[in-house]
């Protein structure tokens, strides 16, 4: 009945399936946990143990696919008609995870099943800040919250959905670096009328980034963004930044937001690698550089 996939990179994903792999047994319910690691070259042996699970496979890529274009070979391997997609460096925060997306299908004809993010309580390293505090604002949302914009709130790092749907909205794979990759998804679902439903079911987010990496992954996936709006994947209202960039654009702004931007970037960084890190700047971090990037093409 259920197919979970997972993607694996640079993580031990056995703790997870272990987790899984009781509950859905627990559930007397047909299932496989397909696990896909994207050409890392650590935790292999500790991930190779999942083969030795019933009804668990894990695997490697001998080519870096990208977090989407991994989760779509995934999809085309498995076999049962609901799928359910979470991140390697999530963990169920019930016991009963898997019984209440059961119920949930059960009682529902809903396609698209999102159940929601978490972030430990408890205040991490300075040097991880940025990561924490930007999860807990933005993307640890209380269900009200998410059902108010159920599509641009959604994250596909704990999401129940229908594999005849995704065959027919596969990930985009020309987007094959970090990030975005969920709001090109999402935006192509609204713009065919395809509504994602929300309840409380979430995952803890456990793998923080140093506030330096994160900044690092922003700014590869302000790169999947500018091929994103080049290319008209998405509409202005679908992204802040996008709908800043378009105004400025009108003011003919962007040389002037990418020249201030290169002049502050260092003292940006400085306070976004700092015990207070703010997302006010974090917000005018990524604008800065998407219209830097901008003005290269």
């Amino acid at each position: 009945m259920i197919s979970i996939l997972i993607p694996v990179y640079n993580y031990n994903a056995l703790p997870l399936v272990l987790e899984l792999h009781k509950q859905c047994s627990e559930c007397n319910l047909e299932y496989e946990i397909i696990c896909q690691d994207d050409a890392s070259n650590v935790f292999l042996a500790e991930n190779s143990e999942i083969n030795s699970l019933d009804n668990c496979y894990f695997s490697s890529n001998e080519t870096n696919l990208g977090r989407g274009k991994n989760i779509n070979k995934m999809s085309r391997k498995s076999k049962y008609s609901w799928q359910l997609i979470l991140d390697c460096d999530t963990f169920p925060q019930s016991t009963d995870f898997i019984k209440n997306y059961l119920l949930e299908v059960q009682k529902s004809n809903n396609p698209i099943i999102f159940g929601g993010i978490l972030y430990e309580q408890n205040k991490p390293k300075k040097d991880h800040l940025l990561r924490w505090i930007y999860g807990h604002k933005r993307e640890s949302l209380s269900v009200e919250k998410r059902k108010k914009k159920p599509n641009s709130r959604a994250l596909s790092s704990n999401l129940l959905l229908k594999k005849k749907l995704f065959s027919q909205y596969p990930f985009d794979e020309n987007i094959t670096q970090y990030g975005y990759e969920d709001l090109c998804f999402m935006t192509t679902l609204e713009a065919n009328n395809i509504k994602v439903t929300h309840i409380e079911n979430p995952v803890f987010h456990l793998n923080l980034e140093t506030s330096n990496l994160f900044l690092n992954k922003t700014k590869t996936a302000l790169e999947n963004l500018v091929y994103i709006v080049n290319f008209k994947k998405i509409d202005l209202k679908d992204s802040k930044i996008i709908t800043v960039y378009s105004l400025l654009k009108k003011l003919k702004l962007i040389h002037f937001t990418a020249y201030f931007f290169n002049l502050f970037e260092d003292k940006i960084t400085a306070q976004l690698i700092s015990d207070k890190p703010s997302l006010l700047l974090f917000d005018l971090y990524k604008l800065g550089h998407f219209c830097r990037l901008q003005t290269k093409h």
